[in-house]
């Protein structure tokens, strides 16, 4: 995975939704007051969407705020977004999304070196009983650290 200097929106139902298989970290074409609430943690992530329409990848349904001092020049919250991938990755992408039931599912949102980078993610989606399965799981590991837990304390 890529290394995260300020994680700024997390699309928590992402990971319970899609079973993630591969990672791609793009760049995202946003206009002067954007940029500007994304360094102030006002996205939103929660319906988003990452689609590759005419050769290009577009993000979808991501909320930024408008921005406070934005007066006229402020932006449309959920307006679509260029992402910015090479062409390479671009065209690998429009062949994996082809095959039945991948998707493509924006995972987090953060500032690197400076510039906004999304984290979207190559994913299927999972079935009622995967998800089930996962919580399961979940809980049985939360169980048995809480049992360690308890016997590293002596009760």
């Amino acid at each position: 995975m890529a290394n995260f200097d300020k994680p700024i929106a997390q699309n928590k139902k992402a990971s319970h939704d899609y079973a993630i298989e591969e990672t791609y970290e793009a760049g995202m074409v946003l206009t002067g007051t954007e940029i500007k609430s994304i360094r102030n943690r006002r996205v939103n992530m929660k319906d988003s969407f990452a689609r590759i329409s005419n050769g290009e990848a577009w993000i979808h349904n991501m909320h930024i705020s408008p921005y406070e001092q934005g007066n006229r020049y402020n932006h449309e919250p959920e307006r679509a977004r260029k992402l910015l991938l090479h062409r390479k990755q671009i065209n690998q992408l429009i062949g994996l999304t082809k095959q039945k039931g991948y998707t493509l599912v924006p995972l987090k949102v953060y500032i690197k070196n400076g510039v906004a980078k999304v984290l979207i993610g190559l994913g299927k989606g999972k079935k009622k009983y995967d998800k089930r399965e996962d919580l399961k799981r979940k809980d049985a590991k939360r169980d048995i650290q809480r049992a360690l837990k308890d016997d590293a304390l002596g009760r």
